[in-house]
């Protein structure tokens, strides 16, 4: 039997928090513990949990508030059982989650990064769909592929991994704002020291509601996407089989964000933002340039990121959009 650490770093958890730690101490018969990072919570997340009395918690309490990149971070700096899962406060493992683990990474010593199937569910806990089907085996370049052509459902939540790989690949990447796009870069950078094995079992409920990622404005989300896609301009020089993947389906996964980030830019208050939509269309079209050179880019050919430029230079544009998104969620 393997030992593990769920790692959770929160702040003001409210009720979901109880529902996560819960689900987490009825993990029976595994070795693990419970490392909470708190961020300064007020609503008394870590008295709750404290109260408990579980020795299997230890809370980590900031000195100050922290952002969340760096509450992230602090991740790296904590001691760790052999494995390690991050977990967000509103998830919720289901009871066989470690069991399954404990399973999985003895059927595959291996791999470098351990999942399982799972499902979404909504503010009350309604089941709102299983994800997508993933093979029981997929290396880094087939990760990126279904990313690329949209056939993967990936959280942060629910990735098992050894934690003297977490801590060697440098942890939480925190240089992404909101951490948006992060956990894409930690998945592939595992995957490339070995590769992922998931279970076919439902373990583990990933919650859909108003979430950092749902809530982050425009202009942070695009910084997020070009970080990520500097960074896959980096490892494609060091694998050539993401380099063919790539090649294979970086137009399409560049068509597709060029789209919904500009319809994001779109939303975000011109107030809030440095960046007009235009002049993100031509930062996709220099990044298509850089990442797929030689194919024909044209993002402009698409009607919607075409329509979503000409209503971003108007006050009255936006305006019509926004009523328009309200009518058309």
């Amino acid at each position: 039997m393997f030992s593990f650490s769920i790692i959770l770093p929160v702040r003001n958890g409210g009720e979901y928090v109880k529902e996560c730690v819960r689900s987490i101490l009825q993990q029976g018969g595994m070795d693990f513990n419970l490392l909470v990072l708190d961020n300064c919570s007020t609503d008394g997340t870590a008295e709750w949990i404290e109260a408990l009395g579980d020795e299997r918690i230890t809370i980590y309490r900031s000195a100050r508030s922290l952002t969340i990149e760096e509450n992230w971070g602090r991740i790296k700096e904590v001691p760790k059982n052999e494995f390690m899962t991050m977990i967000g406060h509103d998830d919720v493992l289901l009871p066989n989650y470690l069991q399954e683990m404990d399973t999985l990474i003895a059927r595959h010593p291996h791999a470098s990064l351990y999942q399982t199937h799972f499902n979404y569910i909504d503010e009350k806990g309604e089941l709102v769909r299983p994800c997508l089907p993933m093979d029981e085996v997929q290396y880094a370049s087939e990760f990126i592929a279904c990313q690329f052509a949209r056939t993967i459902d990936s959280t942060g939540t629910g990735y098992m991994m050894r934690s003297a790989d977490f801590d060697a690949v440098g942890g939480m990447p925190v240089n992404y704002p909101n951490l948006i796009f992060s956990d894409y870069e930690l998945w592939v950078k595992l995957m490339s020291r070995g590769y992922k094995a998931t279970s076919l079992k439902n373990c583990f409920c990933y919650r859909v509601h108003q979430s950092v990622s749902t809530t982050t404005n425009g202009m942070l989300y695009q910084d997020a996407f070009m970080k990520y896609m500097q960074f896959l301009k980096t490892v494609r020089l060091e694998y050539s089989t993401i380099n063919e993947v790539i090649d294979r389906y970086g137009k399409q996964f560049l068509l597709y964000y060029c789209e919904s980030m500009s319809h994001r830019l779109l939303k975000t208050p011109v107030s809030k933002r440095s960046l007009r939509v235009g002049e993100f269309i031509k930062r996709c079209e220099t990044l298509a340039a850089e990442i797929i050179p030689g194919e024909r880019f044209q993002p402009l050919d698409v009607f919607r990121i075409r329509i979503a430029m000409l209503l971003d230079r108007s006050f009255l544009g936006r305006s019509l959009f926004k009523v328009f998104k309200k009518l058309v969620p």
